[in-house]
């Protein structure tokens, strides 16, 4: 009971922090912010460029009625593993940055899940591979969508960031439901 009373009585003594230290600590945390921003930005067109073929090829190949190589299939594996590994131990940011490192990580997710599936379509008997392909191409489809969702937010958080408009969408065909870049100038004020 004494260690209880001793550490209300240690956080009842300590001084209430004043409005400039309050505002001191939010503008560290909004430096700190666009900064995180800046990375998370680069980082997903990085991503993009190397999951928009992906996320195509399986819609190609699924519509064609194609069944990738083995070969191809494990090189988007090797890809998507690094893909998913990058948002591993990601920094906690303001809410907005975090929804949108979230979202993109989703679909960074859901890509992975898709080409699992082809993965397990490639070695399946012909009756069942066309099924498991359309699986895979409804994945892919839903990481097209959940990338556009939060390239919409990272899109916002950059320009309140001051950064304008940053267009990181995949060019991935159309998924239905996925949102598409506005029309302002990359760069752009808001």
């Amino acid at each position: 009971m004494g260690l209880v009373g001793g550490l209300i009585g240690f956080a009842v003594g300590q001084p209430s922090p004043t409005e400039a230290d309050i505002a001191q600590m939010r503008e560290a945390n909004a430096k700190r912010d666009v900064q995180q921003i800046i990375e998370l930005t680069e980082m997903a067109r990085e991503t993009a460029d190397q999951l928009s073929p992906i996320v195509l090829a399986i819609k190609q190949d699924t519509d064609a009625g194609r069944t990738p190589e083995a070969s191809q299939v494990h090189q988007w594996q090797q890809t998507m593993r690094q893909l998913t590994e990058q948002f591993d131990d990601a920094p906690s940011g303001m809410t907005a940055t975090n929804v949108a490192r979230g979202g993109l990580r989703s679909a960074v997710d859901q890509g992975a899940i898709a080409v699992d599936c082809v993965a397990l379509a490639v070695t399946s008997p012909a009756p069942v591979r066309k099924n498991q392909l359309a699986l895979a191409a409804r994945q892919s489809a839903l990481a097209s969508v959940t990338w556009s969702i939060a390239a919409a937010q990272l899109d916002q958080i950059n320009i309140d960031a001051g950064r304008g408009h940053q267009h990181v969408y995949l060019n991935a065909g159309d998924a239905e439901g996925a949102f598409t870049p506005d029309s302002a100038a990359e760069g752009s004020g808001g």
